[in-house]
């Protein structure tokens, strides 16, 4: 039997737990969860069914199903909004192949148009970083500093404002 020197030994050690280690993290992705469809999900062969001038929103519902929202001042328009959602150990819900389908209707009710829209017709809102002022709540430096002044009890006292026990309410 040829004995190796413990270097050798060593290193081939040292390999298999990299070779390991490398496996097992090469594995981590086996871990991620399922994807979860969101939303309510419209087919290319279900917007193919909808004829613009010829169905009506009844028909678009029994077809569709409940549209995600509809407009929010008048319900000319109908959105079906659906998303695929990842979650990954360790990191953020990662959402993936985001679709929304509008059909708009006429005054009578029967589709105008169908149109699914992409995240190049989105539009960025600007968040406003202000805050409502509230009456009474900033105080000066002034009231700050003397603020306390007159509202500590009697040394010794109960620690209460007011008059002293046994006084009758007479100072």
């Amino acid at each position: 039997m040829v004995q190796h020197p413990p270097s050798v030994n060593r290193r081939s050690a040292n390999a298999c737990v990299a070779l390991l280690l490398a496996g097992m993290l090469g594995g981590c992705s086996f871990f991620q969860a399922a994807p979860i469809s969101r939303g309510n999900r419209v087919t290319e062969d279900q917007l193919a069914q909808i004829s613009p001038g010829v169905q009506t929103r009844r028909d678009v519902q029994a077809l569709l199903g409940s549209p995600s929202f509809a407009g929010t001042f008048d319900d000319a328009n109908w959105y079906y909004l659906s998303a695929t959602s990842r979650t990954a150990p360790g990191r953020r819900i990662q959402m993936d192949d985001r679709r929304m389908v509008a059909v708009s209707f006429n005054r009578a009710g029967v589709v105008e148009g169908v149109r699914i829209m992409t995240e190049a017709d989105g539009q960025d809102v600007a968040l406003v970083d202000r805050e409502t002022p509230v009456p009474g709540t900033d105080r000066s430096i002034l009231q700050q500093l003397f603020g306390n002044v007159g509202r500590f009890g009697v040394p010794g006292g109960t620690g209460t404002t007011g008059p002293a026990p046994g006084t009758g309410g007479q100072l």
